[in-house]
């Protein structure tokens, strides 16, 4: 469990460690916000691709040499960010690092390799409240490193880091896929029976619009925090850890209370806090109340609705047919990612200027709220069966 939480970790920290040096980034390599931006949204278009192929690529192989073979490319790319001098050098690498996706999506299909549908939800619950220290710890590390080092800090930390991971998967990882199946080919032609299923779908858009408001936070927190309340990068990364420490104790709740309560109910119970707060935070802001507090509160309601949703939809999603675990956590994380790619470029190009405090937190709100409509479809549907 613990090497599980570090992969987890160790894919959450590549996406949002650095975003408070943005700025500093684009002054860097002579570029402005909105291109320096492609450096979140183009790997997480990347990332969606890879989960796509490492889904199928698991079933037939293994999820072992998969999750090693990410690692070690994640590490080398990590080495190549911190030497690159050139802007499209650069991404290129960060592109590549794209890579530590296996540890995000195979670590779920893991779990589910060894535990039942609802024991599945248990243990995501628990790898949730560990790892929710990465996105939690991440910003406020990386603004750190930036004030004490520079930006490229940030990238000589994630090659330490993947190194370190990888001598700890090749040692401790177990394969759990026992039983492979016959051709990559024959894997990857599962897809079109997911794809038919209702409810495969109705997990995969909760869990797309869920994780689009994390997304959609991450794009526009940077620009509205340091544009409209002055915020440092140290500062911006206390706060940008509120959404992680929402989601922790979203994941303490689920972990307690999934033996409980059926997962659907607690679905449905985080996409209401996802959506409403928000809109709190909204009418506070518009009372008057404009400072950044406000902001981060707001931001807290969608961590703990998504530590509510996420264990119980992952588990769903992978349950639907145990036997395409790797491929329908793949998939679905792959719409996951594309969904975050297109949140983050919405709030970056949409959150500048005086409004952008109004429209990061009502698109956080709307996209919670497309994932309230999926979990009540989850429910209508698992009601029908």
């Amino acid at each position: 469990m613990l090497t599980l939480v570090l992969l987890t970790g160790l894919s959450v920290l590549s996406l949002n460690m650095f975003l408070p040096s943005l700025a500093q980034m684009a002054t860097g390599f002579g570029v402005n916000y909105a291109l320096i931006s492609l450096a979140v949204g183009g790997y997480l278009a990347v990332s969606a691709v890879l989960q796509i192929i490492m889904g199928p690529l698991s079933d037939r192989y293994g999820r072992r040499p998969v999750v090693l073979i990410g690692l070690g490319l994640f590490t080398l790319a990590s080495v190549g960010c911190y030497f690159a001098t050139d802007f499209r050098v650069f991404m290129v690498f960060r592109m590549l690092q794209a890579g530590i996706a296996a540890g995000m999506a195979l670590s779920r299909a893991v779990v589910r390799d060894v535990a039942p549908a609802s024991e599945a939800a248990r243990l995501l619950g628990v790898m949730g409240t560990a790892m929710a220290l990465a996105p939690l710890l991440g910003p406020m590390l990386g603004g750190l490193l930036d004030e004490l080092f520079g930006w490229r800090a940030n990238f000589a930390a994630f090659a330490i880091m993947g190194a370190l991971l990888l001598v700890i998967c090749w040692y401790d990882l177990q394969e759990t896929n026992l039983e492979p199946s016959a051709s990559f080919t024959a894997q990857f032609r599962t897809y079109p029976d997911l794809a038919k299923s209702k409810l495969f779908w109705a997990y995969s858009v909760c869990l797309v619009f869920s994780v689009g408001g994390f997304f959609a936070f991450l794009g526009g927190a940077a620009l509205v925090g340091e544009g409209l309340f002055g915020l440092t990068p140290a500062q911006l990364g206390i706060g940008m850890g509120s959404i992680s420490g929402g989601f922790m104790l979203g994941n303490i709740v689920t972990g307690r209370m999934s033996g409980r309560y059926r997962p659907v109910s607690l679905m449905i119970a985080g996409r209401l806090f996802a959506s409403f707060g928000p809109l709190l935070a909204i009418a506070v802001l518009a009372l008057g109340w404009f400072n950044p507090y406000v902001l981060f509160g707001g931001a807290i309601f969608v961590g703990l609705g998504n530590g509510l949703t996420l264990p119980s939809a992952n588990a769903g999603v992978m349950s639907v047919n145990p036997r395409l675990a790797g491929s329908a956590s793949g998939l679905s994380g792959a719409l996951t990612v594309l969904g975050g790619a297109v949140a983050t470029a919405l709030t970056g190009a949409l959150a500048g200027g005086p409004s952008g405090a109004y429209v990061l937190l009502g698109f956080m709100s709307l996209t919670s709220f497309v994932g309230l409509i999926a979990a009540l479809w989850v429910r209508q549907l698992e009601a029908a069966q």
